[in-house]
């Protein structure tokens, strides 16, 4: 177990934050974990993945930890569906990679989203019409009030739209491992994101209706096409500073969504304007188109901006950009979309 004071964190979030931690501890095991003693660590503890999702504001007085449990395990290999359990601290694209690459379908329009895998449990990170609730079958975690191993069935996570009951009880239980489920069986999504012609396959194609997968698809060629549509669009962390998409896709009702149709130019229509027709007859509007409309592409704030080919993303441009200067830029976006629209929008980003 490594334990460091005064701990520079500029190396354990995205952002690239030069913040601070007054003690920072990796773990390697389960068995490590259980033998703190968190009463006596400075306070608060805050757990940690990869920090690909957090704005650090400020240097922080407590403890951050992390996990170093790293294992992927086949369960059950069943004759379509396939159990495997992961560490909490394997790289999540990592994961992607090996069940790609076994033929196995189900997280492949995740590729390449950063991050480990305990934090994309807690976040229910999600791209590309799949998100982790999707492939995740269990959580096991441990109760920081008696260190007891407590397995959560998918049911029980309360899972949302980047919400969990992770995020809520926050602090009470350490995630040790997930429990995913994976197929062999022919499935492919691909209504999102122009996958369809990053792969060449027509727009009308079901895969539904194409169950010996005519098209020769397999997880690796959509891992792939993921792989360049996200990189075509969005910066790499480990060159430009982000955390990924900043703010969450707002849900409105289906008559403030026509007011908006209605206020845009006369060229454009319902058909136009991107949006998603939700089950319960709201609709999904993506915060990128907002953001855009608003004429905040490329705008910068200190060394803070908003990446000029995703506006959905806020980037540390100089590399020496503050918490301040994020803030500031995110307080002006809120405010102009809500102004123009009559949106709120709220950041996926979480604040610490």
């Amino acid at each position: 177990m490594k334990r460091f004071e005064n701990y520079d964190l500029s190396g354990h979030n995205t952002f690239g934050m030069k913040v601070k931690a007054a003690l920072y501890i990796e773990y390697d095991t389960v068995e490590e974990i259980k033998s703190l003693d968190m009463a006596s660590l400075p306070q608060p503890v805050f757990h940690i993945g990869a920090g690909s999702n957090l704005l650090f504001t400020k240097d922080f007085p407590g403890t951050v930890l992390h996990s170093g449990v790293k294992f992927i395990k086949y369960v059950d290999m069943g004759l379509d569906e396939v159990l495997l359990t992961v560490g909490a601290g394997v790289v999540f694209d990592d994961f992607v990679a090996e069940v790609a690459k076994q033929g196995l379908w189900g997280p492949e329009n995740l590729s390449l989203i950063p991050g480990e895998v305990g934090a994309a449990a807690v976040q229910n990170i999600g791209a590309y019409g799949v998100e982790a609730k999707d492939i995740i079958s269990g959580v096991v975690c441990l109760d920081t009030r008696d260190w007891s191993k407590t397995v959560f069935k998918l049911g029980e996570c309360a899972y949302g739209y980047r919400d969990s009951r992770f995020k809520h009880e926050r602090g009470r239980y350490i995630i040790t491992s997930v429990l995913f489920r994976v197929t062999r069986k022919y499935s492919p999504k691909l209504d999102y994101g122009g996958i369809r012609t990053a792969l060449g396959i027509p727009d009308g194609y079901s895969a539904a209706a194409d169950p010996l997968g005519s098209y020769g698809l397999t997880p690796q060629a959509v891992r792939d096409a993921i792989i360049g549509i996200r990189n075509a669009k969005l910066p790499d962390p480990a060159e430009i500073g982000s955390a990924g998409s900043f703010f969450k896709n707002p849900v409105i009702s289906r008559e403030h969504f026509e007011r908006i149709v209605a206020d845009s130019p006369a060229a454009e229509s319902a058909a136009k304007v991107p949006h998603y027709d939700l089950p319960d007859g709201s609709v999904k509007v993506p915060a990128a188109w907002l953001i855009d409309r608003c004429g905040f592409r490329g705008k910068t704030l200190g060394g803070a901006q908003v990446y000029e080919k995703q506006p959905l993303v806020i980037v540390n441009a100089s590399g020496s950009a503050s918490p301040d200067d994020v803030i500031a830029l995110e307080q002006q976006i809120i405010a102009k979309v809500k102004e123009k629209y009559d949106i709120v929008l709220h950041p996926e980003v979480d604040h610490i």
